[in-house]
């Protein structure tokens, strides 16, 4: 796990990591995940799968915006989409 982590379940960087157009992703049980920002929007896409996300199938993708705010509401949304924590 990394220090400082941003959520107590998955292991996703620092907002400032994603500040640098840095793309994430990552996995947790059966719950693949990428993170992919932009200038104006942090995007999130989700499937099940241990595929790659260019070869699975997208089952939601969601955006926020390139804030900090936005980064922090896409962690609670994401954490809500771990298998049993719904």
């Amino acid at each position: 796990m990394r220090k400082n982590p941003v959520s107590e379940i998955l292991d996703i960087p620092q907002f400032s990591y994603f500040e640098f157009q840095n793309p994430f992703s990552g996995s947790y049980g059966t719950l693949s995940y990428k993170i992919t920002p932009s200038d104006s929007a942090l995007t999130v896409q989700i499937w099940h799968s241990r595929l790659c996300s260019e070869k699975a199938e997208i089952e939601e993708e969601k955006q926020y915006p390139m804030n900090l705010d936005g980064f922090r509401e896409l962690i609670q949304w994401l954490e809500m989409k771990v298998p049993g924590r719904a």
